[in-house]
């Protein structure tokens, strides 16, 4: 099957997400121009409205809007079990495109320069965004994804609606008190089907500001058609600026051809390694892995007090935020190995001991962290940020026997945590 459409298209994400979960091919139209190849006589007779995503049936039928090809891409998991899932997956669905959409548009396209700010429209957009991530939360507080107990189509379409929010504009402040979206955001994320399509993404870190420079360079090369006709041109202003507010719905579709080079002025250069920039200093990480792994605790944690650099590591404990929602312990340790495989590229310069405290029911996760540098390490890299703001963060004293204690404790994997909970397992990042 071909889709049709542009480049970081969030809507056609759906589709193409969808379609790795059912196993079905379906193939980006190559040579794709938006305003140009939507608006040829052949595409127009295959979609009249010349909106993209389109899909082309391997057998030759003909489907416009994202969610309904998304839906006829979806497997019978996808679409839900039972009569009753099926109906909760169309309501997640229409909550995306009437809750979100609109509300994500006023909010995300004057940053990205496709709209003109209106601060009235703006402070609308973050309350309507606040009310549906709260709907979300009280559906996920308890819940791990939106319909039964496996991803549906519900939670490939909300998850492709918070895309622009969460790189743009949602910033940590914004995102924490919506701690379980955040969490169910993440595991959509990071499942192979939706890497293989979202690629790059990165956590909005501080919230983007409006540049009416971009907006102005977006107008002269794009906006020809909207703009008033010159002798109304004092009026201008005025019409650019309200518009947004009273049809945001008729501005999220057509602008979008757009959306993938205006967020890439938005993305700066990353670091291949961002330790690189970081003193060496003189401790060795291999080699303390290396004397950890194969000597006794009463050896190796010796060792590492007396190799450690202080000028130039440091060590960190990090708590987990929200112990009153872990439940078993097997889904416990599950999160941690989660956050670890999501660090990979992190490993060379870090060290961690994670530890479970407790039962099922009435567990915590803390652990002891040693990385390069003397900041939390975690801000130095967007693809390292997914999990570290559900845990509190504190550099410990190298130099004082209560962080020489915690240490050997967590290093051992002994002992109890604040409130007397017995260890239970861990787990190494090395």
């Amino acid at each position: 099957m071909l889709l049709y459409t542009y480049p970081e298209n969030f809507r056609a994400f759906k589709a193409l997400i969808a379609a790795q979960f059912s196993g079905v091919n379906v193939q980006v139209a190559p040579n794709f121009v938006m305003g140009e190849t939507n608006k040829t006589e052949d595409f127009l007779k295959k979609f009249p409205l010349g909106k993209v995503p389109a899909l082309e049936t391997d057998d030759g039928k003909y489907l416009f809007e994202s969610n309904s090809i998304a839906y006829y891409l979806s497997n019978a998991q996808l679409r839900g079990g039972s009569d009753l899932e099926k109906a909760q997956v169309l309501q997640w669905l229409s909550f995306a495109d009437s809750e979100l959409g609109p509300a994500s548009a006023a909010w995300v396209f004057p940053i990205l320069g496709i709209m003109q700010f209106n601060k009235i429209t703006n402070e609308r957009a973050k309350q309507d965004i606040v009310k549906a991530l709260e709907t979300l939360q009280a559906r996920l507080v308890n819940n791990t994804f939106l319909v039964g107990e496996r991803i549906t189509l519900a939670d490939i379409v909300v998850f492709c609606g918070l895309l622009q929010l969460f790189q743009h504009v949602a910033d940590p402040e914004f995102r924490k008190p919506f701690f379980a979206v955040s969490r169910w955001f993440n595991t959509i994320l990071n499942q192979p089907q939706t890497k293989a399509v979202v690629k790059n993404f990165t956590l909005c870190e501080k919230e983007a500001a409006f540049d009416p420079k971009k907006y102005q360079e977006w107008q002269a090369k794009f906006g020809g058609a909207q703009q008033q006709p010159k002798k109304e041109k004092k009026k201008e202003e005025k019409p650019a600026a309200e518009k947004p507010a009273k049809k945001k719905e008729d501005k999220i579709e057509e602008p979008q051809e757009l959306d993938a080079a205006d967020e890439a002025l938005l993305l700066e250069p990353k670091s291949k390694d961002p330790f690189d920039l970081l003193p060496k200093g003189t401790f060795n990480f291999d080699d303390f892995k290396r004397v950890y792994s194969n000597e006794e605790e009463s050896k190796s944690i010796p060792y590492f007090f007396e190799k450690f650099d202080k000028e130039n590591y440091s060590i960190w404990f990090g708590e987990y935020k929200y112990p009153e929602e872990l439940t078993k312990t097997f889904m416990s340790c599950n999160l941690i190995g989660g956050m670890f495989q999501r660090l990979d590229k992190m490993r060379k310069q870090a060290f961690a001991s994670c530890c479970l405290f407790g039962e099922d029911n009435n567990s915590t996760i803390s652990g002891v962290w040693v990385w390069r540098g003397q900041e939390l390490a975690f801000p130095l890299s967007p693809d390292w940020q997914i999990d570290y703001e559900s845990y509190a963060w504190k550099k410990l004293d190298a130099d004082s026997e209560e962080t020489k204690k915690l240490v050997t404790q967590y290093f051992s994997w002994a002992g109890t945590d604040k409130d007397g909970r017995k260890f239970n397992q861990g787990k190494i990042f090395k």
